[in-house]
């Protein structure tokens, strides 16, 4: 369901961008020369039996969803044909709640954050008055499940190697300001056990949806 979702984000507004009319008079120009996003956006944290175990907790008590920020920067040096290649980074981090009813006596609260930085390579389609794209970058991220009564303990701390990947688009409304969406997969290395006789943190995907506006 994800990887269908994935590819309707991108297929989409490339369709719709092809489509657009090109003006009367004056070319559409070109994309860039560089562009500011800054996204809400909305993690969609694992329910995974191995990542409960190696907090010492039950999957009932992962936050799962919750809300994040992702904030990039990125430049468009090359054009070939129809695409434009660029280059940049982006910001991004999350953090999920999760609160046990009264009824609930069993499950305690508990916190999951995510955060990475990674640079980026996109590949993009359309015009300087919109635009969709492709891009993935490697970087590093921290993954934090904790469990209350396990505030003290470091081993969250732990940075895992990420792999980035995904897409989405930008319509200007005006010159410098368009609304923009990116959906982007992070697929984040296994961490090592936080308890002896247990396993660490499984390697998983991480699904997050993005939206906000874009500057340039």
């Amino acid at each position: 369901m994800t990887i269908r979702l994935f590819v309707l984000s991108i297929a989409i507004p490339m369709v719709l961008l092809v489509a657009r009319p090109a003006g009367a008079q004056d070319p559409p120009p070109r994309i860039g020369p560089y562009v500011v996003d800054l996204h809400g956006s909305v993690p969609r944290f694992p329910q995974d039996p191995q990542l409960a175990s190696s907090r010492g907790m039950s999957v009932a008590e992962l936050p799962g969803s919750g809300l994040g920020l992702q904030i990039g920067v990125h430049l468009y040096p090359i054009r070939w044909r129809a695409v434009t290649f660029g280059i940049g980074g982006e910001f991004a981090t999350g953090r999920a709640r999760q609160t046990p009813t009264a009824a609930q006596t069993s499950l305690r609260p508990a916190t999951e954050r995510f955060t990475t930085v990674s640079p980026q390579l996109s590949f993009n389609f359309g015009t300087g008055n919109g635009w969709s794209y492709i891009s993935g970058g490697l970087g590093p991220s921290t993954w934090a499940v904790v469990p209350e009564g396990q505030e003290g303990f470091g081993a969250d701390s732990e940075t895992l190697k990420t792999i980035n990947y995904g897409g989405g688009a930008r319509w200007f409304m005006k010159t410098h300001l368009a609304f923009s969406f990116d959906v982007r997969f992070y697929a984040i290395n296994p961490g090592t056990p936080f308890f002896a006789g247990t396993l660490g943190s499984p390697r998983t995907t991480l699904l997050v949806i993005g939206a906000g506006v874009s500057l340039k």
